[in-house]
């Protein structure tokens, strides 16, 4: 095409990313290879009306996916035709075309227009196909959409696609002359990821859990499971892991007897198969270029590579973030460099600032996709020089906060809790509390094992104090304390075996426990003693079902709760709701209206959403 004289590069009806990434890279190499300078245009089609491609993407997380484009590409990370001087984006234009009509593509094309700091196309059929496979949309029809459109301010380019003919085009061309182009947003930077949905990071998000588990060198069950190649249930682990409320699933394969990039592409491939655990973006683990390259070349949404660092010096340095960069990918970076790992705040922001220097000042990678990671060391090992681990990582992460606004940061938390891998018991209260200070310093997301967090809260005070004690470097006995409480702990007949205690409460304070702790195994029993204490069923739901849940509401707010923890909760809450709506009276009369309520689909909210349904029908509206 290039030889041809082409102007421009179109890479269109696009139904499947992974594809279109793989079309982006080779043009990225081509366009650097002949020091060109060719525009390069996507536009992606939605197949039906679920309002998804082909694989499964939603119009965002499309987007997210295709945003690099082929900036890698030109000097300075940036294209010169770029729309504004600061973006980073490296496409020309973005837009939807084939199988919908105008119409049925506007929803779609309001989506991307929104979102796209580029230039906006659409080329929609003439209408839907007929039973002959002919279209019969006339160009009037299409002259009006397209007037429309432009009057929405919602495109740059028009043009058609299937059954559209010269007077279609004619047609649409009149409709718009005169009127203003779509204005292209400044859109704020953000932390832009995708799976089959998007995830988008910012400074009003809620911490991201990075689901911990389908890791070999960090699960033991994980590990057996690909070593025996039984790889549908280690997807059943990813499902686990986004059931438990993991934003992010993190990949590793790194071990010793396994072929990793082929463990890798194999694993990824089975879990891009399963809508609800592809939904996420993955986060690709591993300290091999030739893994995490397999990795990426399985994705079609935008996920992280986990990491790369200074350690090989500035050069391989460079040659791997651009990779990573035209392989559509976030970063995290790794404060290591050619000296070691940097266990000091001083080391630890020196590193840091001269790997965001050379990403950002002489690469152009987007700054909002740079995730820090200050190291979590071990702590209460016994040795003097690990005791500031913990407050040095707190504070490190604050500086970078106040330096690097637009990137994240982040960390392993299982590495903080090494000295204790034989109680789990502390170990997770060690995580809970190290994040509850972390998270207030500025920390965005962790790996963590989903779902096995405590709230912070409901640590044993003395367990707590002993870890702050420890995490804070309060006494110089913190450590031996810790030590004691662990093997207390430990010499339990059955730490699973929970203390009943709370049974002997009174109802309400049986039914907020249980909220807070995500305990469903008495729910049922409780709720239908409420309800033998109540007039109606809806009193049980609107008195202590919904305290409790105020309580978590509270905790949550106060960062004392994580998201799978909440997760766990509003299952308990679903249970409870389910067992009271048989048992409703509904007011006699006419319906007092009709109220359509929705949430996103799989989205926490939708435990309260149903809440407010049940609510609204006992008072006599139809509830859609």
């Amino acid at each position: 095409l290039l030889d041809g004289g082409a102007d421009v590069l179109f890479v269109e009806t696009v139904f499947d990313t992974l594809n279109a990434k793989a079309a982006l890279y080779a043009l990225t190499d081509l366009l650097a290879d002949r020091e060109l300078e060719t525009p390069v245009m996507v536009s992606g089609t939605i197949t039906d009306l679920s309002g998804r491609t082909l694989t499964g993407q939603t119009p965002e997380a499309f987007w997210h996916s295709m945003r690099h484009g082929v900036g890698v590409a030109f000097q300075g990370g940036r294209p010169p035709w770029r729309v504004h001087a600061e973006s980073d984006t490296g496409l020309f234009s973005v837009g939807l075309n084939c199988a919908l009509g105008a119409q049925q593509l506007r929803p779609y094309l309001a989506e991307i227009s929104a979102l796209a700091d580029v230039w906006v196309t659409c080329h929609p059929n003439a209408g839907l196909p007929n039973e002959l496979g002919g279209y019969d949309e006339d160009p009037s029809a299409m002259a009006a959409a397209a007037h429309e459109f432009a009057e929405s301010g919602l495109v740059n380019i028009i043009g058609g696609c299937c059954g559209t003919t010269p007077a279609h085009i004619e047609g649409m061309a009149s409709a718009v002359a005169g009127l203003p182009p779509r204005a292209v947003p400044q859109v704020p930077p953000r932390t832009r990821l995708s799976g089959l949905e998007p995830l988008t990071v910012g400074p009003d998000s809620l911490f991201v859990n990075v689901g911990e588990r389908t890791n070999v060198t960090g699960s033991a069950r994980f590990r057996g499971l690909i070593h025996e190649g039984d790889l549908g249930t280690a997807v059943e682990v990813a499902r686990q892991q986004v059931d438990g409320g993991a934003q992010i699933i993190d990949v590793n394969m790194d071990e010793g007897l396994l072929d990793s990039v082929a463990a890798m592409r194999s694993y990824l491939n089975l879990v891009a198969a399963e809508p609800d655990v592809s939904r996420v973006p993955v986060m690709i683990d591993s300290s091999r270029w030739e893994v995490i390259e397999a990795g990426l070349r399985c994705l079609q949404g935008k996920g992280v590579v986990n990491s790369i660092s200074l350690k090989e010096g500035e050069e391989e340095f460079r040659r791997i973030a651009q990779e990573v960069r035209a392989l559509g990918a976030a970063v995290v970076v790794m404060a290591f460099d050619e000296e070691g790992q940097a266990d000091t705040v001083v080391r630890r922001l020196a590193v840091l600032e001269r790997a965001h220097r050379i990403l950002v000042d002489e690469l152009g990678f987007p700054r909002e996709d740079i995730i820090f990671d200050p190291n979590v060391f071990a702590i209460a090992t016994g040795i003097d020089e690990h005791e500031r681990y913990a407050i040095d990582f707190i504070e490190t992460t604050g500086r970078l906060k106040d330096l690097f606004p637009h990137a994240l940061v982040s960390g392993g938390l299982s590495n903080l809790s090494f000295s204790f891998r034989g109680s789990p018991a502390v170990r997770e209260a060690m995580h809970s509390a190290f994040l509850y200070h972390a998270i207030k310093a500025g920390m965005d997301m962790a790996i963590v094992n989903a779902g096995a967090l405590p709230v912070y809260d409901e640590i044993p005070p003395d367990l707590r104090e002993a870890v702050e004690d420890v995490l804070f470097a309060r006494r110089p006995d913190a450590t031996e304390r810790l030590t004691r409480i662990a093997e207390a702990l430990q010499g339990r007949e059955n730490r699973k075996q929970e203390d009943r205690a709370w049974r002997g409460a009174p109802v309400r304070e049986r039914l907020t426990h249980a909220l807070v702790q995500g305990i469903d195994e008495f729910i049922v029993e409780d709720t239908e003693d409420a309800r033998q204490d109540s007039t109606r069923a809806l009193e049980v739901i609107e008195g202590p079902l919904m305290d409790g849940m105020n309580v978590v509401g509270d905790l949550f707010g106060a960062g004392k709760m994580f998201l799978p923890q909440v997760v766990k909760t509003a299952r308990v809450m679903k249970e409870a709701v389910a067992y009271l709506e048989p048992l409703m009276d509904r007011e006699e009369g006419a319906a007092r209206g009709k109220i359509l309520l929705a949430t996103v689909k799989g989205d926490v909210h939708d435990i309260g959403k149903n809440i407010v349904g049940v609510v609204l029908a006992c008072n006599n509206y139809e509830v859609i």
